[in-house]
């Protein structure tokens, strides 16, 4: 099963990603967008920087860019090998920034991010709901998308909640409220309902 979790920043989805690859055992793969390659990583490196402007169709190339050599060096082998990942965001993750918050167009990001993955999309999307006030508190960095503020945390917020409208198939809400434990058994809860489908 491929599961990304997702949600604004300082929405908690490093620490449920890592529990839940903990909770699906060992041979489990835990990556995180960007990075996961050493290509991968090196663009994080840049899009993370706050000292760099970037046009946002060049921000949203260099995610796809990092997003194809995951995919193609990391998620697709673990899953041809029949090994569970879980991913620290993933493609909604463009759809929601650059698509929506960006104003590069959904359907267009959808498109291009299809291309960049071949059509791999995670069986499961567990949406962390946090309201953007909270979770720009918690944020623990100073990267580039942090330093913008609450604007651009309750644009991404709202494109998160249309995006789980859209794609209700494969997304679940989870409330990113609560402590770390009481979180993360909301999680395996979404999990647990969608390996039983």
């Amino acid at each position: 099963m491929f599961v990304s979790l997702e949600g604004i920043d300082g929405s908690g989805k490093s620490t449920q990603a890592k529990l839940l690859a903990e909770a699906l055992g060992p041979e489990t793969l835990l990556i995180r967008e960007p990075g996961g390659t050493e290509a991968a990583e090196r663009i994080r490196a840049l899009l993370a920087d706050p000292g760099f402007e970037l046009d946002p169709l060049a921000e949203l190339l260099l995610f796809l860019a990092a997003r194809a050599d995951l995919t193609a060096r990391a998620i697709r082998p673990a899953l041809d090998a029949g090994r569970d990942v879980v991913s620290d965001r993933f493609a909604d993750s463009s759809v929601a920034y650059q698509g929506a918050a960006r104003g590069l167009g959904v359907g267009e990001t959808i498109s291009l991010t299809d291309a960049a993955t071949e059509g791999l999309w995670p069986d499961l999307t567990v949406l962390l709901r946090v309201d953007p006030e909270v979770g720009l508190g918690r944020a623990e960095g100073d990267d580039r998308f942090e330093s913008e503020g609450l604007e651009l945390q309750r644009a991404v917020a709202q494109a998160y909640e249309e995006i789980a409208k859209i794609a209700s198939d494969r997304v679940v809400v989870v409330d990113g409220d609560g402590t770390v434990e009481e979180v993360h058994e909301r999680v395996m809860e979404a999990v647990r309902a969608r390996a039983a489908a």
